[in-house]
């Protein structure tokens, strides 16, 4: 079975964030360091609940906030995607230089969770483009399609 695509390994991925955060002078701390490994080591999307409980696990009395803070720095770079439908957190496959003009779509498989960033802009920009040409100013987009993934489809 292959999947829908190969995935960035945890190093390799880690080794883009630093160089991002070396070009944008941002501060990865120790803890902001933790959660990226452990959103991008889950094989699939993680809530922000299961990793505050993996953080205790390693660091003991960890409150929300400080998990939660972690998230937005990790959000608002543009290292992580928070997927709205279900309400977990995943990698960014594709680092980019303007993080927040980096919306892609995602494919969900309700079956096995396995989540695919769709590197693919025209989707969004076609979605942008329509809004803008019924007068709509689009500020944010989040395009999460649910369905089946091809092992979950074909049991």
């Amino acid at each position: 079975m292959v999947h829908l695509h190969e995935r960035p390994t945890l190093a390799e991925q880690m080794a883009q964030v630093e160089q991002a955060c070396a070009r944008r002078g941002l501060r990865l701390t120790a803890l902001r360091r933790r959660v990226l490994e452990l959103v991008i080591g889950h094989e699939t999307p993680v809530k922000a609940y299961d990793l505050l409980d993996l953080i205790r696990q390693e660091r003991g009395g960890a409150a929300p906030p400080t998990v939660y803070r972690a998230l937005d720095f990790l959000l608002e770079h543009g290292f992580i995607h928070k997927l709205e439908s279900i309400n977990a957190f995943i990698g960014c496959d594709h680092l980019h230089d303007d993080p927040p003009g980096h919306q892609p779509p995602f494919l969900i498989c309700d079956g096995c969770a396995q989540t695919v960033e769709l590197e693919d802009s025209r989707a969004a920009a076609a979605l942008a483009g329509e809004a803008r040409r019924l007068g709509f100013t689009p500020q944010a987009q989040t395009l999460e399609i649910h369905g089946l993934c091809s092992r979950c489809g074909n049991t």
